[in-house]
């Protein structure tokens, strides 16, 4: 890792996706992104005005929401 923190705090975070990116890796419209983001459904995070996604957390998040609960 070099010096550059900001570098290396997003190097420790993953790949991250745009609300765009997202999209259409889900499948999905952008608006349905943005309403999932108000429905507090989505880990996201800011970066200035833009929502940022961790790939990572969002693979997880798919599992979970494919295995369904535990009964």
């Amino acid at each position: 890792m070099d010096g550059n923190p900001a570098k290396n705090h997003l190097a420790i975070l993953g790949p991250t996706l745009t609300v765009a990116e997202l999209a259409r890796y889900l499948r999905v419209h952008t608006s349905t992104i943005y309403r999932l983001i108000e429905r507090n459904e989505l880990p996201a995070f800011r970066v200035g005005r833009n929502w940022r996604f961790n790939l990572k957390d969002i693979d997880e998040l798919q599992l979970v929401l494919s295995i369904g609960p535990k009964k």
